[in-house]
């Protein structure tokens, strides 16, 4: 705990000079480019991961980036993810899963304490989208095609939210599914032409941070490939 005092301190007196005029503008207020839905992993950091500064990510983080349907009670995924659409005008949704996640470990295996065994009811899904489709692989192959296919999931439920639905139709908003591998530091972005999560490839004319499928090489390091089952993510 002293460390992270100490970190607070050194953040007055270093970080915070260093930033003081992106602090002094986001004083009045915020702007953010994305809303980055990830899980609560420690080994997770959004602004790490992409290279951003205070203020551009609007970052919603739980146990496994689950996001309830809408008419969930008590819903503070879907109200914060309103919140940036309908208020911050935000235009990119990102639903970043990652490997190794306990989450996906608990819904798979079925142990888990009370709470988060509720909790994991909104990943039912992808469940039993691993145990019809991925009967084939055990072990962290599983778990990773669990948090692949509970990326896509979560994406779905977040078209049931009545703002992203209808700005979605308008092509005023982009819902995107990322998987961030931890050993490695890649990000895989899932293209729904391939049906794959494929590397993210550098933007550029034309490109706006889509996955493509660079090489073979690059490819063969996705380490699960989706199911067959044409799904709706866009």
């Amino acid at each position: 705990m002293q460390r992270l005092v100490d970190g607070v301190h050194y953040f007055r007196k270093v970080g915070f000079a260093r930033h003081q005029e992106l602090f002094a503008r986001l004083g009045s207020g915020q702007n953010p480019e994305a809303c980055f839905i990830t899980c609560c992993d420690s080994r997770v950091d959004p602004n790490l991961i992409t290279n951003s500064v205070p203020g551009q990510l609007f970052i919603v983080r739980n146990v496994g980036n689950i996001v309830p349907c809408h008419g969930t009670s008590n819903n503070g995924e879907l109200a914060a993810v309103e919140f940036a659409v309908s208020e911050l005008g935000v235009e990119d949704v990102i639903v970043c899963g990652h490997t190794g996640c306990g989450a996906m470990k608990a819904l798979m295996s079925g142990v888990a304490s009370p709470t988060i065994q509720k909790w994991l009811i909104h990943a039912e899904a992808t469940r039993e989208i691993i145990r019809e489709r991925y009967g084939h692989l055990e072990g962290e192959a599983m778990l990773t095609a669990a948090s692949e296919e509970n990326v896509l999931v979560q994406m779905e439920h977040l078209r049931t939210l009545p703002v992203i639905a209808s700005r979605l139709a308008q092509g005023r908003v982009h819902l995107h599914g990322w998987m961030f591998k931890i050993s490695t530091g890649e990000v895989f972005a899932y293209d729904s032409g391939s049906n794959e999560f494929l590397p993210l490839r550098e933007s550029g004319p034309g490109n706006n941070g889509r996955a493509v499928a660079v090489t073979a090489e690059a490819k063969a390091k996705v380490t699960v490939k989706t199911s067959t089952r044409k799904r709706i993510v866009r």
